[in-house]
């Protein structure tokens, strides 16, 4: 495994931001992310620090090492969940790519509000900045040209935006509370931790982390009209955290208090039905991200990541408790589109640790990129 340090530091003075495109002769004269296709394999991470927010990107070869590239403010602020230690936003996609890859979106915690980003391949341009419409923004999910943003803050709450171009417009009256107990900035326990939509865009789902210990689903309608309320279902374990889907389009959740996965089927109504569950043994398994059918849970407790598989039925199983071991403070993970390699950030040590995905769901180490801020998190591949 190749392990190095970044070049150009996070340390006072050293920072390099850059607002506005990054300029080359390939892409001069674009103007909008539609005029010109994402080029080339990108990896973006988010700083999180206040009071400047800001999105570090890095080429990707494809043997799946990086290379920095450079900084961009997103133009809000950054801050840390109240009594985070490794993980600043307590979620799982902070930091997305929508429509296709041709934009990306940050939150900004600090600002109440997020910044979307024109991708050309790893360079960036700012070309927006709105309001969250809600208190401490940390979770992004896209389904066609719909995007909701997870407010995490106070009650919680969850707004839905109309992608145009490579703009965001607020739709009216599509905000709705999560009647989270919490506060603001929200504790890290007791915030929500993330927003998706499922695999059809008929639901989004929320969870709500231990101020609930559930699931929150909307129904998504016409237009993207969410449902008046929620249909809530109690997770399995407590502290549902973060979620991804298999192919069937059952939901696969880390649910942090029993450092387990489990599975549900969604009913046409939005209720949940558990399907299994299995713990990996280790501490605070709070991510999760899916390849080849394998499902790779971060274990911030006991800096490492566990691997999982699943039955015809759906019901997890536990492959590997200790299937890598990364740096103290392992947080969120991203996993490139072909599948063949895992991203893995230890936000408590302002590491990267880049892994192989092999055909059998094993992982092999490729390398760790040091020297990001401490804490940081949000991740996107390209």
């Amino acid at each position: 495994m190749k392990t190095h340090r970044l070049t150009r530091t996070f340390g006072a003075g050293a920072l390099i931001l850059v607002t506005g495109f990054f300029a080359t002769t390939s892409f001069a004269g674009a103007t909008s992310a539609k005029d010109q296709a994402p080029s080339g394999h990108a990896l973006f991470v988010e700083t999180d620090q206040a009071p400047n927010n800001t999105v570090v990107s890095y080429t990707r070869g494809t043997d799946g090492t990086v290379s920095y590239v450079a900084t961009y403010s997103t133009g809000g602020a950054g801050a840390a969940a109240a009594k985070s230690v490794a993980d600043p936003l307590a979620s799982q996609g902070g930091l997305a790519l929508v429509d296709q890859g041709r934009e990306l979106i940050a939150t900004n915690p600090g600002s109440n509000s997020i910044s979307v980003f024109a991708v050309f391949g790893p360079y960036l341009r700012l070309v927006q900045q709105l309001p969250s419409n809600g208190l401490f923004p940390v979770s992004i999910t896209a389904h066609d040209e719909l995007v909701t943003v997870l407010n995490s803050g106070g009650a919680g709450s969850v707004s839905e935006y109309r992608l145009q171009g490579d703009r965001l417009f607020a739709l009216d009256h599509e905000t709705r509370s999560l009647g989270l107990v919490n506060t603001s900035p929200p504790n890290f326990l007791t915030g929500a931790g993330q927003v998706g939509y499922s695999p059809n865009g008929q639901f989004l789902i929320v969870t709500t982390k231990t101020s609930t210990n559930s699931y929150e689903v909307f129904s998504v309608g016409f237009g993207g009209r969410l449902s008046s309320a929620a249909t809530v279902t109690a997770a399995d374990n407590p502290n549902p955290f973060a979620f991804t889907f298999d192919s069937q389009g059952r939901l696969v959740a880390a649910e942090a208090g029993g450092s387990s996965v489990s599975t549900y089927s969604i009913g046409a109504s939005g209720s949940l039905t558990s399907v299994g569950s299995v713990s990996d043994g280790q501490t605070a398994l709070c991510w999760i991200s899916t390849s080849q059918g394998y499902f790779f849970g971060s274990n911030a407790g006991s800096g490492n990541v566990s691997s999982f598989g699943e039955t015809a039925g759906g019901v997890p199983t536990l492959l590997n408790a200790t299937a890598a071991t990364t740096h103290p403070g392992t947080i969120d993970s991203a996993v490139s589109p072909d599948g063949a390699f895992l991203y893995v950030e230890s936000g408590g040590s302002g590491a990267l640790d880049v892994f192989a995905v092999n055909a059998n769901g094993t992982l092999t180490p490729i390398e760790t990129l040091w020297n990001l801020p401490k804490p940081y998190e949000g991740i996107a591949v390209s």
